[in-house]
């Protein structure tokens, strides 16, 4: 590569199920340069819209893709794995007792010394110095009641609230495919 020009992986390509609509935007669904040519090749993909940068070899030079849809529709799940992650995404990244965005974890609302399963209705998210405070007691006994009730969320839950998150970085190409509403409740 000459010496000034940017790195192929600095153009992440955005992909688009069938139906054009991102495969998850919480993580944006991206790949990398070379999967995104690898899918082309394959036929596994069709090129929506691409970056004016272009890789090449002595023979060949390609566009590379900046938004791809796959050719064959993926049914989403409709219930996500339980994850860490997912319950911070449910709960849109903040303690379900202060409301504090910072130093999470999660916690057990019927304690596991009580009998209490790491499931969906029985996690909520918490700050550490909260999870802290309320220790092996029942919510009402350490009068710490969630803002929210836990609950197990859809795929689509998760999307919504993905939304609220839009990443750092955005190109031009893939605006008209992902869909921020500034408008949602937080």
């Amino acid at each position: 590569m000459i010496a000034g020009r940017t790195s192929p992986e600095n153009y992440p390509a955005l992909v688009l199920n069938a139906d054009f609509r991102p495969l998850s935007y919480y993580p944006l669904s991206l790949w990398n340069w070379q999967d995104a040519v690898k899918a082309v090749f394959l036929d596994r993909v069709n090129i929506v819209a691409e970056y004016s940068h272009a890789v090449h070899s002595p023979s060949f030079e390609m566009s590379l893709p900046s938004v791809v849809s796959l050719k064959t529709y993926v049914r989403p799940a409709l219930y996500p794995a339980f994850t860490r992650f997912n319950v911070f995404l449910r709960d849109r990244f903040s303690c379900q007792y202060c409301s504090s965005p910072d130093d999470l974890t999660f916690d057990h609302l019927v304690p596991r010394s009580k009998g209490g399963q790491t499931t969906w209705q029985n996690v909520v998210t918490a700050c550490a110095p909260c999870n802290l405070k309320k220790g092996g007691k029942m919510p009402k006994a350490a009068g710490m009641i969630p803002a929210q009730s836990p609950f197990k969320p859809t795929v689509f839950d998760l999307h919504k609230n993905g939304r609220l998150f839009p990443p750092n970085y955005l190109h031009e190409s893939w605006v008209d495919y992902l869909y921020w509403d500034s408008e949602l409740e937080p």
